[in-house]
């Protein structure tokens, strides 16, 4: 049985994030270990993360192996068909079109004009996160950009709420890839997961086979490392 989120996500907040890997069992063991995430069947061969009880990831196989292994992180939205549509109007590409899963919702992938891949989520019984900003969850998606210009001007446009409304706390941020990666690093989304303590979260990376892609460094919104997992999956510790 799927346990929704509590809360409501607004368009253009992100809502969830999923991770593709050449194997599950491995992700599970990896993730497991390192955030004490817990497991179940969720749809076709994908699984849920939960902590306390509540959904916060989903771990899926590749299809294919020419596929990436990586996090991506979706934003909600009321109506995928239509942010699709707004999407390829302002510069962007829907690269998978709108697709039903089962009753939980509809998902969609697209990349912004620069080539970052993030998903869509209209939400049916399953809204996103059921927990969040806590240690062991998603706390901060980072875009990594070479057109900064371009890119506030595409997301600004999409998700002017989220970002500049009443409230915002949009839980999304951009910088220059050369900030952080080597100049030949693509425009790409970082998904960000809470952590009581980096170092020691490092430490747990390494003796679990990932490595440690970026040592920590500081940001308006916390300290941060990035890392791979044991199947080459970026993603980032942060410890506010």
């Amino acid at each position: 049985m799927v346990v929704e989120g509590e809360e409501v996500y607004g368009e253009g907040v992100p809502c969830w994030v999923d991770a593709q890997l050449a194997d599950v069992e491995a992700g599970k063991r990896f993730y497991g270990e390192l955030f004490g995430w817990s497991f179940e069947d969720a749809y076709g061969s994908s699984v849920w993360a939960l902590l306390g009880g509540a959904h916060v990831a989903s771990l899926a196989p590749k299809t294919d192996g020419r596929m990436p292994t990586v996090w991506t992180v979706s934003f909600a939205t009321p109506d995928a068909e239509a942010l699709g549509r707004r999407i390829t109007a302002t510069g962007g590409r829907v690269v998978m079109a709108p697709f039903p899963v089962g009753d939980l919702g509809v998902a969609a992938l697209a990349t912004d004009p620069e080539g970052a891949v993030f998903g869509l989520w209209q939400a049916g019984s399953h809204r996103g996160f059921g927990r969040r900003h806590e240690p062991g969850t998603f706390v901060w998606a980072q875009l990594y950009t070479r057109d900064t210009a371009t890119a506030n001007a595409f997301y600004g446009g999409l998700f002017h709420e989220a970002l500049f409304g009443e409230g915002a706390r949009p839980d999304f941020g951009r910088a220059d890839v050369t900030d952080v990666f080597p100049a030949e690093m693509p425009p790409h989304f970082l998904a960000h997961f809470r952590v009581a303590d980096l170092d020691g979260a490092l430490g747990a990376v390494q003796r679990l086979g990932g490595r440690v892609q970026a040592p920590p460094f500081e940001t308006s919104y916390g300290r941060v490392a990035v890392v791979t997992d044991n199947q080459g999956a970026s993603f980032a510790l942060l410890q506010r």
